[in-house]
Parts: C-alpha cells; sequence; structure tokens
C-alpha cells in the first residue's frame, strides 16, 4: 500500500526539486510534488520556509523532475551542496542534471 504522500505526489505528476531566487538575489532549493502551489507559498503566506519569508518576493528559476520523494530529496542535498557558481550554472541550464 501507498504512503499517502506517494499518492498526491502521483496525482500532482510527481515530486521535483525546484529553485527559486529571492528579492536579494540569492537562491533557495527545495522539494515539492506542486511547484507553483509551493511558490506562491514562498511569496503569499506562513506555509513559507524561514528563509523566503524574509526575502520575498521569490521566482522560480529552476525545477528538475524526480522518481520518488527520496530520489528528490537527493538531489536537493546535492544542489544544496553545490558553491554558488555552480548553482548559477545550474539554473542557466550550462551544467547537466
Amino acid at each position: 500500500m501507498k504512503k499517502g504522500s506517494e499518492r498526491t505526489a502521483e496525482r500532482d505528476g510527481g515530486w521535483h526539486v525546484y529553485i527559486v531566487r529571492c528579492a536579494d538575489g540569492t537562491l533557495y532549493t527545495g522539494i515539492a510534488t506542486d511547484v507553483a502551489r509551493r511558490v506562491e507559498e514562498h511569496n503569499n503566506n506562513q506555509l513559507a520556509a524561514k528563509y523566503t519569508r524574509a526575502r520575498r518576493p521569490v521566482s522560480l528559476v529552476f525545477k528538475q523532475p524526480c522518481e520518488s520523494r527520496s530520489d528528490a530529496a537527493r538531489r536537493e542535498a546535492e544542489i544544496k551542496q553545490l558553491r554558488r557558481i555552480d548553482k548559477e550554472a545550474l539554473v542557466s541550464g550550462c551544467m547537466g542534471s
């Protein structure tokens, strides 16, 4: 039997890792099943991450589909370990996923 979050991910098109650019130019990386909804939350309500609440507005600059929640979390961790210059290259499409 599948967990509730897995059923939701299937219904919403699966898990994604995403990067938003904050108003101060910094990058924030996260995972979600509905990236548009999550970006909206970052911009407009208390469900936003503490980091992005203080740096609004944010805009989506990168989205990558993943096979599962664990794959998305693993990719998120990889991206968070990158140097800023490498994250910028990823966002601009100059770096392979």
